[in-house]
């Protein structure tokens, strides 16, 4: 147990560190590589992890790919513009309208593709509206917050809602059922708090007549017209794939790719460009940490957690998925909750309560707020923001999740019982 805790931890530091620019999925393939050489994971184990991630890593491979296309039609920069101009210039408006656009963006697209295209965006129109170093920082933290805490509808609003809904064979459909009131009730809560929270920071009124129209930000009109009937049709395909059992990658990915092909004969992308950008870097990120993790799995964490979560059953349903929800956020919190999705399903599937795997699902969705090394988006989300000079720090960061987080976390639990 202790190598493999090790192993995990050493893994992680460089993930988070990346030290001379050393990209994520190389520091977890050298993690996979090592935790096989020391005989904490066995190559049967290495085919385990892969028939579990597969699905969900390409699906998210083709959710990026077709945030990219859409970006470079114009779309979200429309969608932006467009909730600026329906706040009339009222910053708490704006403020409200922008966290409705982060999570409806978070909804279909994924909380990292609202995390790589619409902070930019969103950024280049507060320095444009010349907005103070507070209003800013609101805003910023604001949108990176929602783009988690509403990536809970949908399987693929969230990376680990693919993984978890494929390793406990959750239906799209059976999913978001279940996931309507608590991410509804994430979203309204997430608003309330943060408005509560930055009040003081919003500015009354924002002068708009600065911004230039949405119709402006649209770079290739068939396209983004054709964009609205293509994103109906493939919402359509992902029940219909539910319907007959199909991988969600066969939509999210096939789906991705067609946009891709249909967008280069409208010459609204250039392909190898747009290909080459998309993040594969995620696919061995994702195998290989997922292979490291469960190193800790065939240490004894996974059984440890399974007698805690079986507790917590014992104390009624109510403290099993708040306790439950609560213990994936606070991992998720500490380890990334990449790491920990799997590690938490595998002891829910232990403990035998599948249902639980929802609150699993949300505490590790809302959990890694609390600190910026908490998840994969938010990582993102200040890579973006330090490539636009703009420097948000963990004690600055920390100040404002662990406030924000747990109230917004609890009320969304209470949505599963």
């Amino acid at each position: 147990m202790i190598l493999a805790v090790s192993l995990f931890l050493v893994t992680l530091i460089f993930i988070i560190w990346q030290p001379r620019g050393l990209q994520i999925g190389t520091s977890a393939v050298a993690g996979a590589i090592a935790a096989i050489a020391l005989g904490v994971v066995s190559l049967a184990d290495v085919w385990t992890v892969t028939s579990i991630v597969w699905d969900a890593t390409l699906a998210f491979i083709g959710i990026i790919l077709l945030s990219m296309v859409l970006d470079e039609i114009g779309f979200f920069e429309w969608a932006a513009l467009k909730m600026a101009r329906l706040s009339g210039g009222n910053g708490h408006l704006m403020f409200v309208y922008i966290l409705i656009l982060g999570a409806l963006v978070s909804a279909l697209f994924a909380n990292d593709g609202a995390a790589l295209i619409l902070t930019p965006i969103v950024l280049a129109k507060m320095k444009h509206l010349k907005m103070n170093p507070l209003a800013m920082f609101a805003f910023l933290m604001a949108g990176g917050f929602i783009g988690d805490s509403a990536s809970n509808p949908l399987v693929i609003s969230n990376l680990t809602n693919i993984v978890t809904a494929g390793y406990f064979h959750i239906g799209f459909w059976e999913y978001a059922k279940t996931m309507a009131l608590p991410n509804l009730l994430s979203i309204i809560a997430s608003i309330t708090v943060l408005w509560i929270y930055f009040r003081k920071d919003i500015p009354t009124h924002i002068d708009i007549s600065q911004l230039a129209t949405p119709e402006s930000a649209i770079k290739n009109l068939t396209m983004f017209r054709l964009s609205w009937w293509f994103l109906g049709l493939l919402m359509i395909g992902y029940f219909i794939g539910d319907r007959y059992h199909l991988p969600v990658s066969v939509f999210a990915l096939g789906g991705a790719l067609v946009f891709l092909a249909i967008a280069t004969y409208f010459k609204a992308t250039k392909p190898i460009m747009t290909i080459k950008a998309a993040p594969w870097q995620v696919v061995w990120f994702s195998i290989g940490l997922y292979v490291v993790v469960y190193g800790l799995k065939n240490g004894g964490l996974t059984t440890y957690l399974a007698g805690l979560i079986t507790q917590l059953q014992a104390l009624g349903n109510v403290y099993a998925v708040i306790g439950t929800g609560f213990l994936s956020a606070i991992l998720s919190s500490v380890m990334n909750n990449m790491p920990t999705i799997m590690v938490m399903d595998i002891a829910i599937g232990e403990a035998g309560n599948h249902a639980l795997a929802y609150a699993n699902i949300i505490g590790c969705n809302l959990g890694p707020k609390m600190t910026p090394i908490g998840s994969l988006a938010t990582l993102l989300w200040l890579h973006v923001l330090a490539q636009k000079g703009v420097k948000i720090g963990w004690g600055e960061y920390m100040k404002v999740g662990l406030v924000i987080t747990p109230p917004v976390l609890l009320v969304a639990l209470i949505g599963l019982i």
